[in-house]
């Protein structure tokens, strides 16, 4: 059974509930699919626990800007984030990032962090049987959107975990995907959001840039 995390986004409280359901549930792996890096103010501190637990992470679109120092092109708040994690940033845990692998396989699973056609920036909103036909593999995970989806075709079944940092779906506990066999189902985990809001004013951020938490939105909704 595996834990399947995704767009943790330094959100140390929610990544630690997370992993404490895991635990609970029986997880024998956990696999990140990737934004570790982003938004939130203890990006550190999460690299610390899934390096610890030798969790397999794929590189997200956040941790490329982070590694890289490319600027995110569709939001100035990521962008403001993404300047404060470039001076905490631990050296180590850079180039823990910088090595995650774009993609992954584990037997019949494919996964990637946003799509197939671009593993950094692809939105997989709708998917469609005719997506996977001729990709090798069974089951498909990615991430990405920040909402959790399971859909199950003839052949084929596609799952994204949502966010653990950031839920996008107007539900603010962290969602996590549990992949047991080949059956998939969602976890939601609520976790402290006033310990996530303290590190970020603490870090220098206005409620601006976490208050969307406490409602399960984007940044700005």
């Amino acid at each position: 059974m595996l834990a399947i995390l995704a767009d943790i986004h330094g959100n140390y409280p929610a990544l630690l509930a997370a992993l404490d359901r895991a635990d609970q549930l029986g997880c024998e792996r956990v696999i990140s699919l990737g934004d570790v890096a982003g938004y939130y103010a203890q990006p550190n501190e999460c690299i610390q626990v899934l390096r610890a637990r030798r969790v397999l992470n794929l590189k997200g679109n956040h941790d490329h800007y982070l590694a890289t120092g490319v600027a995110c092109p569709r939001s100035q708040s990521a962008n403001d984030c993404l300047d404060y994690q470039r001076k905490v940033i631990a050296e180590d845990n850079l180039e823990w990032l910088a090595r995650s692998p774009i993609s992954a396989t584990l037997g019949e699973i494919s996964m990637v962090h946003a799509g197939w056609n671009d593993p950094l920036e692809e939105y997989i909103l709708d998917p469609e049987e005719s997506y996977f036909r001729d990709r090798p593999g069974t089951i498909f995970l990615s991430a990405h959107t920040h909402v959790p989806m399971v859909r199950t075709f003839t052949e084929k079944v596609y799952a994204n975990p949502g966010s653990i940092g950031q839920p996008r779906d107007g539900d603010p506990r962290a969602a996590f995907a549990v992949l047991d066999g080949r059956q998939i189902r969602i976890e939601r985990v609520p976790y402290d959001i006033e310990a996530t809001a303290r590190a970020m004013d603490a870090a220098g951020f206005q409620q601006y840039y976490y208050r969307n938490l406490f409602a399960g939105t984007r940044i700005g909704s």
